[in-house]
């Protein structure tokens, strides 16, 4: 036979798991009768847009084979990051007007605008800017510098850009424009000068 106090010390545990389980099981059904919590639907906000501040967008012109600068006001973030994106965001807005002298894809979009490091930007765009653009040697061109030029001449310190699709390298924008290296930003000034000049 067991010693006295082993069976009581038993006892005592075997209550316990026992009030315990009656415990969860009545707090598990009292969960369950609870309405369940309403879901927000509504769209989440932009974070707040900020100070506003004037920037030069370079805008390119298909039928003058232009790239020109085109100030614009707009909310700016004082970070880098934030900052670029909201400024190839904005010169993708205006290129999809329904006004613009360089149209691109209405559903092209900015996945983002990644600085590798002080000098180094990479945007990446939406399948749909590059499957959707119009052929044309200066027509992929103008797309490029406009992008490369806008970039580095707001946001500081940037000297070399790379455009991606989706994530990916492409060799071309839609069969010219070269993608596969990355622009060097006071090359594409020297061919934005050059083709505003004309």
């Amino acid at each position: 036979m067991m010693p006295r106090h082993l069976v009581v010390g038993l006892i005592v545990v075997l209550v316990a798991v026992l009030v315990l389980g009656v415990y969860v099981g009545r707090m598990h059904y009292r969960a369950a009768q609870l309405p369940p919590a309403a879901s927000d639907a509504r769209p989440i906000e932009p974070p707040g847009a900020g100070p506003t501040e004037p920037i030069t967008l370079y805008v390119a012109d298909d039928a003058a084979g232009t790239i020109r600068p085109y100030s614009v006001t707009i909310p700016l973030s004082a970070g880098r990051q934030q900052r670029a994106n909201l400024l190839v965001a904005a010169l993708l807005a205006f290129y999809r007007e329904s006004t613009s002298a360089h149209a691109i894809p209405v559903a092209s979009e900015l996945r983002a605008v990644y600085l590798i490091d002080s000098d180094t930007a990479v945007i990446d765009l939406n399948a749909a800017f590059a499957d959707g653009h119009r052929s044309g040697v200066l027509i992929e061109e103008l797309s490029a510098l406009s992008l490369v030029e806008s970039l580095s001449e707001n946001v500081e310190g940037i000297r070399r850009v790379k455009i991606l699709i989706d994530g990916k390298t492409r060799d071309t924008l839609a069969g010219h424009a070269d993608l596969s290296e990355f622009y060097d930003s006071g090359s594409a000034k020297e061919a934005a000068v050059q083709m505003g000049s004309d």
